[in-house]
């Protein structure tokens, strides 16, 4: 597929389309390069591929759905709102690879259908009683492989597409007739078709568009490319995002074919043939009831799609004044929008849109944000796009999926595959069950053939024999554990929307952290301000308000993105708090266009008003307003934002900028930023205050503000100062840490803030503990004149200061003696540079880091896949403004953010602090260790009856029908369910859970287990058949005809204590889940059960003795006999299990040894430990080798 989309809207010159006339093209230009063309006469809009769309009869259509209206032709050649006309040739717009939903990698094989190929598979399907469609079903490829023959891909008409996670789909290609020409531009072939349209006038052809449709976005045949390509609408598709509802007709089809029903429906079919009747009803109910349930909780799943479909990128969007739920992506041309983005950032305070400036770059919705509309997002307010001053103008970008909620919506329908060791072991387990049931089945066709069975009984009882051992029900009852945990953690606040994901918890090995209102508090509160001076900074002012009239008061008053709406500021809270703490006050122009007098006839865009003179300190007069004409918002990229402002008259222009002060202090003159500014930084960073700097420069008179840039604006600034930020820490972060820590689950730190306030919050949660050093790192990109360079050294700057050559001694023999633990800390810039140019080293820093500081959305993510390639199972915790990524990428995302945009992550908590991790922690472990326990106990329960049945097929006889219903639904089936419903434990141990199912000490007690349920079972035969009182069978009937009889009776009295008792063996406690007296139901059916068993043994009257076919035995000393075996053969298996967990991996590690651990996160710690000379501190490091290395 693509990598990318690049859209492109120009004229081209020379192009007629079918009934349009040529014309003089007039570009209405925009505020970025070619963003559309509205041409006299016709309208032209061209995606990256050269596609083409005419429009003739342009006019203004309208979609009263969304209230959104798109505008297709310009009547005048006169500019939008005074804007200026672009280079009809320039190419508008690149998403590029990094911005698409997900970037395609795909092997795609081309095959054709085969017309004899195809008849000899309906036949085969005929002769097989539609067995054959079951299997093609099932295995889609297979169907393909029989049906097609492989074939170059422009001949294919099906296609056989394997993913980067290995899963095949088997696809469709469409066809679809379009208008000649459209499809080479598609492909990017203008040349060709510039001489065909002045040689083929005369000819009407018509062109095949070839494509298919994955993931619901549409994939088009490109001859120049020779590859399908990802495009929308008649190419591009239609701009919706279609969630597909089956019918319950398709739904109940594609159910009935799961191949746990199809085994059911092949057993429900044996057992009638064999007149298991009431088993048989019962099972089928059963099924029935859960393929309505499922039919029901699918089909609850609700169609989204948005309105005007017909929207295609390239189309420019009226925003009307009052706002819309927007239904694409649109890039702001002209006007401001006020949007509630909390649907995808989980950022509950709207956010201010401003128009897209005038670039020759290329246009990227990621890194242009505060310029970019998004799909879903509700527009609260728009204004100043248009005459009169109403709404905004915007021009769309993507569509569909292609959008960002398209990629939000992409992400749950099509999630990545799960890989956990528990599911891949559980089904081969039931390999190894089903080639013991083929044992089994050699062995009763061999009993029944000397018990002179006719044919059909023979084929009947050896496939009733797969039946029992691989049990239907063990893929639903290992969930079950799971679905209690669910439960659970929604009582506690914790939603999921991935249970297979619970269990994946339990192993959880480390933890990722967002800062800001994640570990620490939203909310800032305003220390102070630190005023620049001719010597350097004055003392910190407390209250803002005691500041003299000048820029520095005029900055932090009128340097923001805030806005009102219903009388009300909204905006960020840092920036809310900064306005409060000067007393000045917020107005809105009054008239439409915005245009106010006071201020010279300048278009404002907000007034700042100094407070009353009664609310003004003693000895402050302040009166003088300031307008705020333009604005460059704040963007996470940029790390900074600047307005323009005027005063009265229109005089005084100045411009501000605030941001970080790192990055405000490269824009400012350099004799302007104090000696101390450095050491005045690190000084507040490390106390943990949040710093911010402010900086200003005064304009020309003939500036032309309208339209002046923001690289015109941010140069030779003036530095005025600090702003100091107070930023709390949560009560519950420091507990939560040392918990983690405590259980050697290793917490992380991943924020976009500076790296000194980062290490002291890290601190003060006990992320970093006082005694524990931390090391920087440092990597420096190559330039012209010297390699990229690595450097380990105590001090945030360029090298480290050490007090004394003898403290670096000591401190150096100790950290190399490993009795000193150590932590690295790493900002964004170094660890892009680290990624680039050090990948040898990057493990080997991924092992130490703790604190990652100035990281971008993009480097969190890129962050938690590479802890996960060390085989790491990554946890990941953020408030949801800026962790979408990660949450997703994370083995268990939790998002603190009720937002829409957090059902892309797979949890989500109510709680607004971190103190559900170890909540979702411990049901994980506790979920696991169940599912393990319920995979025992079914396996087990399998394995009772199969040896049941063998051993009665020997003495040729059988259980009855409502016996194996009594043992299976009765006894099994309750069991199973309340099994589960123990909680987890109040603590998190340091031992994770196991997560095979066919490691070492888990197959070795089911053997021991499996010999010990036999030989009892055998005992209780022997037993019975030496009594003197005992009554051979009727040797001349086989199986239940046989029935009532004393072999089957004993059989079955032991094989019922077994059930009940193995549950109890099985079920695991300490440390994981809470001891088995808390599970109150579990512990009353266990009482409840066992009297029923001991009644059926001592008390053999009874209408329940009768149906189940069992033989009246009065002897008490057969029946205490048949109960002591019983009890023997679970005191055995009791000490066999709980000798295996304590002692059976101390033993393994003596027999094998020491050897490497398959993970390699543990292999480094033990590299890393055993090496005396990492890190090398304060040594440069150069790259190894010359190519760059990109990790990803």
């Amino acid at each position: 597929g693509a990598t990318g989309l690049l859209l492109s809207l120009r004229a081209q010159r020379g192009r007629r389309a079918a009934g349009s006339s040529l014309s003089e093209k007039t570009a209405v230009g925009s505020r970025f390069s070619s963003d559309c063309v509205l041409a006299g006469g016709r309208y032209e809009q061209h995606d990256g591929f050269g596609l083409n769309h005419c429009c003739n009869n342009g006019h203004l259509c309208t979609y009263p759905d969304s209230s959104a209206y798109v505008y297709r032709k310009g009547s005048s050649s006169q500019g939008m709102n005074g804007l200026t006309p672009t280079d009809p040739g320039s190419p508008l717009m690149d998403s590029g690879p990094a911005h698409v939903p997900s970037v395609s990698h795909m092997d795609v094989q081309g095959y054709r259908r085969v017309c004899w190929r195809v008849w000899l598979c309906h036949l085969g399907a005929v002769c097989s009683l539609g067995l054959l469609l079951v299997l093609f079903n099932w295995r889609p490829r297979l169907a393909v492989l029989a049906r097609c023959t492989s074939c170059p891909l422009p001949m294919a008409d099906t296609l056989l597409l394997r993913d980067v996670h290995g899963q095949q789909f088997v696809i469709d290609v469409c066809t679809e007739e379009i208008e000649e020409g459209s499809f080479e531009h598609a492909g990017g072939e203008v040349e060709e078709t510039e001489w065909k349209d002045n040689v083929q006038l005369h000819k009407e052809e018509k062109t095949v568009l070839r494509y298919y449709v994955f993931e619901g976005m549409r994939y088009v045949w490109m001859p120049r490319k020779g590859s399908f390509c990802r495009v929308r609408r008649q190419i591009f598709g239609d701009n919706i995002i279609d969630v597909p509802v089956k019918s319950y007709p398709q739904l109940l089809f594609e159910e009935v074919l799961n191949p746990f029903y199809v085994f059911q429906v092949f057993s429900i079919i044996l057992w009638m043939s064999d007149k298991y009747y009431y088993y048989a009803v019962c099972i089928f109910i059963i099924s029935f009831i859960s393929i309505a349930v499922s039919l029901y909780e699918i089909k609850k799943a609700k169609e989204e799609c948005v309105s005007s479909v017909e929207l295609v990128p390239g189309d420019c969007v009226l925003i009307p004044s009052e706002g819309l739920l927007l239904p694409c992506d649109a890039a702001l041309l002209a006007g401001e929008c006020m949007v509630n983005e909390s649907m995808l950032t989980g950022e509950s305070v709207p956010v201010m849109k401003t128009p897209l400036p005038t670039s020759e770059g290329i246009f990227s919705p990621d890194s242009q944000r505060r310029h970019t509309l998004f799909c879903g997002t509700q527009i609260i307010q728009a204004k100043g796009g248009y005459s009169g001053g109403k709404g905004a103008v915007a021009v769309v970008t993507r569509t569909g999926f292609f959008t960002a909620k398209g990629d939000l919506v992409s992400s749950i329908l099509y999630p990545q595959p799960l890989n956990f060791r528990f599911y891949r072991d559980a089904m081969k387990f039931l390999l190894f069950l089903g080639v013991l049931a083929l044992m089994g089945m050699i062995y009763s066709i061999v009993m029944l053939y000397r018990s002179n069975a006719t044919w059909t009984e023979l084929v009947v009882r050896s496939l009733d024999i797969v039946t029992i051992v691989v049990p239907p029900a063990l893929p639903a009852a290992i969930t079950t554990g799971t679905i209690y945990a669910q439960r659970r953690l929604k009582k506690q606040g914790v939603f999921c929307i991935s249970p297979p994901r619970i269990n994946i918890c339990g192993k959880i090995s480390l933890f990722c952290f967002d800062k800001t209102g994640t570990l620490t508090e939203e909310g800032l509160d305003v220390w102070g301000v630190k005023v620049v001076n001719r010597s350097g900074f004055d003392e910190l002012v407390p209250d803002p308000r005691l500041l003299p009239q000048g820029p520095m008061l005029s900055a932090l008053a009128s340097c923001h993105s805030v806005a009102l709406l219903g009388g009300q500021p909204i905006g960020d809270p840092l920036e809310l708090k900064m306005i409060e703490s000067t007393g000045w006050v917020l107005e809105e122009p009054t008239n439409e266009a915005g245009v106010s007098t006071e201020f010279g006839n300048h278009r404002i865009l907000a007034v700042m008003r100094a407070p009353a003179a009664e609310f003004q300190p003693e000895g402050i007069s302040i009166s003088q307003p300031v307008a705020i004409v333009r604005r460059f918002p704040f963007s996470s990229t940029l790390q900074r934002m600047s307005v323009v402002t005027v005063g009265p008259g229109g005089s005084s222009a100045c411009c501000f900028l605030k941001g970080s002060p790192e990055m405000v202090a490269s824009f400012c003159v350099k004799e302007s930023v104090p000696s101390q500014f450095t050491d005045t930084l690190r000084e507040f960073a490390s106390e943990g205050f949040r710093v911010l700097a402010l900086a200003y420069r005064k304009l020309d008179a003939q500036s032309d503000l309208s339209n002046i840039e923001r690289v015109q604006v941010e140069a030779e600034m003036q530095f005025l100062g600090l702003l100091v930020m107070k930023n709390q820490v949560k009560p519950e972060s420091a507990g939560v840490i040392s918990i983690l820590r405590h259980a050697r689950i290793r917490p992380v730190m991943v924020t976009g803030d500076n790296i000194l306030t980062a290490l002291n919050v890290a601190r003060a949660c006990r992320m970093v503990l006082s005694h524990e050093q931390v090391f920087f790192v440092h990597a420096s990109p190559p330039t012209g004149n010297s390699m990229a360079s690595l450097r380990f050294h105590q001090g945030e700057g360029g090298v480290g200061t050490v007090s004394t050559q003898e403290t670096m001694d000591i401190m150096e023999q100790s950290l190399y003696q490993n009795s000193f633990k150590y932590h690295l800390a790493i900002n964004g810039k170094s660890f892009a540079v680290l990624c680039d140019h050090f990948p040898e080293y990057l493990p080997k820093i991924l092992m130490r880091g703790t604190v990652y500081a100035r990281m971008s959305p993009d480097q969190k993510t890129q962050l938690v896949k590479a802890l996960q390639t060390l085989n790491y199972r990554v946890g990941m915790c953020g408030d949801g403004a800026n962790d979408c990524g990660a949450l997703r990428a994370a083995d268990a995302g939790v998002s603190l953010s009720e937002a829409e945009a957090s059902v892309a992550s797979p949890f989500t908590s109510k709680s607004d602090n971190i103190s559900c991790v170890p909540l979702l922690i411990r049901e994980g472990r506790c979920s696991l260790v169940t599912s393990f326990s319920l995979f025992k106990y079914m396996a087990l329960y399998s394995l009772i009856q199969f040896s049941s049945v063998l051993i009665l097929y020997t003495v040729k006889t059988n259980l009855g029908d409502l016996q194996f219903l009594f043992c299976d639904l009765f006894l099994v089936t309750l069991l199973a369910i309340v099994m589960g419903r123990g909680g987890p434990s109040d603590e998190l141990h340091p031992q994770r859970p196991p997560a095979s199912l066919l490691s070492v000490p888990i197959v070795y007690t089911l053997l021991i287990h499996t010999v010990l349920l036999i030989l009892t079972q055998v005992g209780a035969l022997f037993i019975t058949t030496s009594q003197d009182w005992y009554v051979p069978l009727n040797s001349t009937m086989i199986g239940r005809l046989n029935l009532p009889n004393m072999e089957d009776t004993g059989v079955f009295d032991v094989s019922g204590y077994q059930y009940i008792l193995m549950s109890i063996i099985v079920t695991k406690g300490y440390p994981y889940k809470k001891p088995l007296y808390h599970n109150v139901v579990f512990l009353v059916m266990l009482v409840v059960l066992f009297a029923v068993m001991t009644w059926l043994v001592t008390y053999p009257e009874g209408v329940l003795h009768r149906l189940l076919q069992l033989y009246k035995i009065d002897d008490v000393s057969y029946q205490m006999l048949l109960i002591s075996l019983a009890a023997l053969n679970f005191i055995i298996c009791y000490f066999v299990e709980e000798l295996t967990d304590r002692y059976c991996p101390a033993c393994l590690r003596t027999l094998r040894g020491k050897r490497e651990s398959k993970k390699q996160y543990k292999r480094l710690d033990t590299d890393l430990t055993e090496t005396t000379s990492w890190p090398p501190l304060d040594q440069p490091l150069y790259p190894t080798q010359c190519s760059i290395i990109g990790i990803s």
